[in-house]
């Protein structure tokens, strides 16, 4: 089979149903197919008294970002059921599982020789504290370039009581965007050329140390083990997003040498200080609590169907984040989206035929974990499902949505959709019959197990490079009229599905595009969820010297 390309909702609707959503403007009556109060309804409340701005001053700004097995997660999790509650909707917390517990405190650097200035940086993720959080003066130094793994442990020694730069220095931090507007092209091309040699350089290095690994997060799993082993004060990394001032915030993988990431600018500062012999010298203060491994929890809210109770609507969106900014848009706005949907069918549609179920997902940045564990755990309400939507991108109007490779079930989605105002789903993109997701988001742990549940798709809005697992996913960044929208149809589309007459079809597409590796496509696996932290990488051993040559 050809893969199908994307249609327009309008061409979508046209072919697969007779009723069209003609509509001439969201705000007014005219712009709705039908004439149902429930809809009009819906609409109007989340114009005219819309709790989104509320719902993200406090869960971005007093509660902030929602590190799995952190306090910060506990305490917003917290406040998100207290908040249903308070708004006459039952939730609960649902333990899925354990994870290391780790309290971030605060994280100062500064450069003290040969000039003083103050650093952009920040501790990893579950990062070992300085000692006893108080601050360490050290030298910097360079991961060298060795010949070979024998030339990396002879280094070695020379590393203890030292931080230790692990990256690639950019040779610009400016976006390509801006060499291509202000530069000659000549000057732009010279510049990218320049890059690319020296991202591949530094990689020649880093496999030539011997603990390379097989990927970008192997390498820095056994390169970090290995300079925690010899005693360093520390390791500096700096992910940069190719946005100004962006960079992406992960983890550590050690328990005594701190981690930490600094902005692409200060880290080429270093680096280049240390290169040309310089004698950087640095402070830094990094303080932050290991807590062990604590319960973990996803928070499910629910309104109970008055017809078909073992039947289920879900709306989905994960509520963890890292937390190198506040977790606004990855996911904070695809959390106020399923929180403003649901108090809105509380207030217009408090009696639904099917029960309606919210799940706000933990753990999602470690592997889908806790909507995986959902669905191990609620096999009944898996098999119940008639429809999942999940949000998880961003914060722009939804431009996309897809089958999920159930074919037969677009035709239930074309009949929500065409009683939609037209002002909503007109850019939105449909793939039909679409594909299975078989990761990244947590509709795909449904959509594995048989189960239909749909993505619905944000607008760009440069996430990629500015927002996402970066520090500058802040509050600043929503686009508030945007989200109304998403809330509004997240909304309708629960609302028609609970009172849709026929089941959703679970009937999976069955041809598939081959794989990139060439292998057949195929129906992705229906996965377990990881219960516990898995142990850190073990501490490896020097490598074996090269064989003599002959």
């Amino acid at each position: 089979m050809r893969r199908a390309l994307p249609l327009r909702v309008a061409t979508f609707l046209a072919l697969l149903t007779a009723t069209t959503a003609a509509a001439q403007g969201f705000g007014q009556p005219s712009g709705f197919a039908v004439d149902d109060p429930v809809l009009r309804r819906i609409w109007a409340i989340g114009n005219d008294s819309s709790q989104l701005e509320h719902l993200a001053q406090v869960l971005f700004d007093s509660l902030g970002p929602r590190l799995t097995a952190s306090p910060g997660m506990n305490a917003a999790q917290n406040w998100l059921a207290q908040t249903y509650t308070a708004w006459g909707i039952p939730a609960r917390k649902e333990q899925y599982g354990t994870w290391r517990g780790w309290r971030r405190g605060a994280t100062h650097v500064d450069l003290v020789a040969p000039r003083v200035r103050s650093l952009e940086a920040t501790a990893l993720a579950w990062s070992p504290p300085t000692p006893k959080g108080r601050p360490v003066r050290a030298p910097v130094v360079i991961l060298p370039d060795v010949a070979d793994s024998a030339g990396l442990v002879a280094w070695l020694p020379q590393a203890k009581g030292k931080f230790v730069l692990i990256s690639l220095p950019q040779p610009t931090c400016r976006p390509d965007d801006s060499w291509e507007k202000w530069a000659t092209q000549s000057t732009a091309d010279s510049l990218k050329a320049r890059r690319t040699a020296a991202q591949q350089a530094w990689q020649q290095r880093l496999q030539r140390t011997g603990y390379a690994g097989t990927g970008t997060v192997a390498v820095v799993a056994l390169l970090s083990r290995r300079l925690e082993a010899a005693g360093v004060a520390g390791i500096i990394g700096s992910l940069w997003s190719q946005g100004w001032g962006v960079q992406k915030v992960f983890q550590a993988y050690t328990d005594r040498a701190p981690v930490l990431d600094v902005a692409c600018e200060d880290y080429g500062l270093l680096y280049r200080l240390a290169e040309n012999k310089q004698g950087p010298l640095i402070e830094v203060t990094a303080e932050s609590q290991p807590l062990g491994e604590v319960p973990v929890f996803n928070v499910v809210g629910e309104m109970k169907g008055t017809q078909l109770p073992n039947e289920y609507v879900m709306l989905s969106a994960h509520f963890d984040s890292w937390d190198g900014g506040s977790g606004a848009t990855d996911n904070g706005t695809g959390t106020i989206t399923m929180l403003e949907a649901m108090r809105i069918l509380k207030l217009v549609y408090p009696n639904p035929r099917r029960t309606i179920l919210v799940g706000h997902w933990s753990g999602e940045e470690q592997g889908l974990n806790g909507s995986r564990g959902f669905v191990a755990d609620h096999a009944d309400i898996v098999n119940g499902l008639q429809a999942l939507f999940n949000q998880d991108n961003g914060t722009g109007r939804i431009e996309t949505m897809s089958a999920s490779g159930f074919p037969n079930a677009a035709a239930n989605l074309a009949r929500y959709l065409s009683r939609v105002p037209a002002d909503i789903t007109r850019n939105i993109r449909f793939s039909f019959p679409g594909a299975p997701s078989g990761g990244g988001t947590d509709h795909a742990s449904f959509v594995s197990c048989g189960a239909p549940g749909f993505g619905l798709g944000s607008g760009d809005w440069d996430y990629g490079r500015y927002t996402w697992h970066t520090n500058r996913d802040t509050y600043d960044k929503i686009s508030f009229d945007d989200v109304k929208n998403n809330a509004a149809l997240t909304a309708m589309l629960v609302y028609l599905a609970s009172e849709d007459t026929t089941r959703m079809p679970r009937e999976r597409r069955d041809v598939f595009q081959p794989r990139p590796n060439g292998q057949p496509g195929a129906w992705p696996d229906c996965q377990q969820p990881q219960r516990a932290t898995p142990p850190l990488v073990p501490v490896p051993p020097p490598p074996p010297p090269p064989a003599p040559r002959p």
